[in-house]
């Protein structure tokens, strides 16, 4: 990776998406991000926010978040990179609070909604067992991530976190906050709404398992696919759980950079395809900001 020198003027939030997490033990969520963003010269902070919750829940978290670290550090407002889900976490924070939020940055974020949320939804009538099951089964998946990584009083609601990740629930997140999001569907959004940047990328999963190198050994790669076949309206651009015209959001940087949804994290602890650089994406990014004075 080529050394960038990146000191961004606001520092810069890595918001994690579902089952995300800040540490556990040594293995961090953004595996070996934080380390190059901080060696290029930016200040980075990864805000603790609960594992499986809505949107709003984990909007009002990451607030109190961004008070405590503005009132620590003395920074008038932070950039946010949020993956996932994180993406719609961090939306909310900007447009609740757009003073506080200099930029919002979409990794892989599902802000038309997830079809694999979709389907997940559909397998389960609410109320029945199933559905119980199923609830009891990802909450306590999600409250044993919290206790390894030393939070396990923040709340965490698998039912929520399901229906607000669903294309309808994330319309309806939509429709109270729609900053940044594109008129037409493949489109680009407004890059600047209420003083706030808005930034986007993603990627989709290859045709062939060939080009993969030893990410065709990862056995997430190989979960994502299998979930990429749950996918209609865009089952060939997709990256196993987010579309590609559904991560669009404010200015696209790219949306088919051959990676799936978690190696935009750099996971499995950086087994990605060598043609493809994650972190690097990721100081990029950074000096994109800089660029803007930002």
């Amino acid at each position: 990776m080529n050394d960038l020198s990146v000191t961004t003027k606001y520092p810069i939030l890595l918001v994690h998406g579902l089952f995300g997490f800040d540490r556990i033990g040594t293995f961090d969520m953004f595996y070996g991000i934080v380390q190059a963003l901080e060696k290029a010269g930016c200040r980075v902070h990864v805000p603790v926010l609960s594992g499986v919750h809505d949107n709003e829940t984990r909007g009002e978290q990451l607030l109190v978040q961004i008070e405590r670290f503005l009132k620590r550090t003395g920074y008038l407002k932070v950039n946010l990179i949020g993956h996932s889900q994180g993406a719609l976490t961090s939306r909310y924070a900007a447009a609740v609070r757009p003073d506080r939020v200099a930029s919002v940055t979409s990794v892989s974020g599902p802000n038309h909604g997830s079809e694999v949320a979709d389907r997940v939804r559909q397998a389960f009538t609410p109320g029945e067992m199933p559905e119980r099951q199923a609830t009891r089964l990802v909450s306590g998946f999600a409250r044993f991530l919290a206790m390894l990584s030393a939070n396990p009083e923040l709340p965490q609601d698998p039912r929520r976190a399901l229906d607000a990740l669903t294309t309808e629930g994330v319309a309806k997140f939509n429709r109270s906050y729609p900053q940044g999001l594109p008129e037409e569907w493949g489109g680009e959004g407004a890059e600047r709404v209420d003083g706030v940047h808005y930034y986007s990328w993603s990627g989709c999963i290859q045709s062939s398992l060939y080009v993969e190198g030893q990410n065709a050994l990862d056995p997430l790669h190989l979960a994502l696919r299998s979930c990429a076949l749950l996918f209609e309206r865009e089952a060939a651009h997709n990256d196993g759980l987010v579309g590609r015209y559904s991560s669009h959001l404010g200015k696209v940087i790219r949306s088919d950079y051959p990676l799936d949804h978690v190696d935009a994290v750099n996971q499995t602890a950086g087994v990605v395809r060598k043609d493809i650089d994650p972190v690097k994406l990721y100081v990029e990014h950074a000096a994109l900001l800089l660029g803007k004075g930002l």
